[in-house]
């Protein structure tokens, strides 16, 4: 066991839509009140992308300037901005980050097959690659070295951790490492225990991490995280299930869940003055 546990919120993600789970928000407003519901249920970080009214992922500057405003005006959470896309190019990536400079940019550490399968259809569904190759991964790191914002290395296989070592070797990343280990998404590293005690054996002396385990397969990884020592991250973008068949209604019941389970297993909810601590971001 160790000290308080971090707990970031994924309130929207890109993929998700509201016929899947009706309480996924898409204006810069749903998303502030949601961001508000996670900070009071426990949460400290929240991780945002930006959607369009109808749902599709947008990239405009303004629009995170807004979901930024919104937020602020409700809380004052740790904000997490993603970076993350496909054949969207590098400088429209990163602009928001270069303009609002948000504490925290999520920046992802490789390339993978990324998809879903369903056993039911026996059918892909976003059946594409993920490329983030090392020109694209040293842009980023040097874009958000000059903002002043944290890079969260978001790592979907241990292969994705090995590349911090040249950027490392390089002087571009540099300590405190921050680290997410995505573990469920086919393509990636599967989602059990045994997989995760590998990847937090493989990260850099001293590294920060988070478990952000996919669908049900959360809330396991949420109890080996806690007692291993580790932070959290839970929310819509990654898990729709409170437990199986009971749908969440907003990303606050799912803190609700995660934050019980920090302190049944006997470690305390980190404060969101504790989390700037901890993370080193004051």
């Amino acid at each position: 066991m160790s000290g308080p546990v971090v707990i970031t919120a994924a309130l929207t993600g890109v993929l998700a839509t509201r016929d899947q789970c009706p309480a996924i928000p898409y204006t810069p407003r749903e998303i502030g009140e949601e961001a508000k519901r996670a900070a009071d249920a426990g949460a400290s970080i929240v991780h945002i992308h930006a959607r369009s009214p109808e749902g599709g992922p947008e990239w405009r500057v303004e629009v995170f300037a807004e979901i930024l405003s919104e937020v602020r005006s409700r809380t004052d959470v740790i904000i997490n901005f993603s970076t993350g896309a496909i054949g969207v190019p590098v400088e429209q990536r990163v602009a928001h980050i270069r303009d609002l400079k948000p504490e925290i940019g999520a920046l992802n550490m490789g390339s993978m097959n990324y998809a879903i399968y369903s056993k039911k259809k026996k059918a892909f569904y976003h059946d594409h690659v993920f490329a983030n190759p090392f020109q694209d991964i040293r842009f980023f790191l040097e874009a958000m070295n000059e903002a002043g914002v944290r890079p969260e290395l978001e790592c979907f296989d241990t292969g994705h951790i090995a590349n911090t070592v040249p950027l490392i070797d390089m002087g571009i990343l540099r300590p405190p490492y921050q680290f997410s280990l995505i573990m469920g998404v086919l393509g990636g590293i599967p989602g059990t225990t045994r997989h995760l005690v590998d990847q937090v054996d493989t990260l850099p002396e001293g590294s920060l991490w988070q478990v952000i385990g996919i669908g049900l397969e959360q809330w396991p990884l949420v109890a080996s995280a806690i007692t291993m020592g580790g932070n959290v991250r839970v929310g819509l973008e990654d898990n729709f299930y409170v437990e199986q068949g009971l749908m969440a209604k907003s990303n606050g019941e799912l803190v609700e869940k995660a934050a019980r389970m920090v302190r049944d297993l006997g470690r305390n909810v980190a404060s969101i003055a504790e989390s700037r601590r901890i993370l080193c971001l004051q």
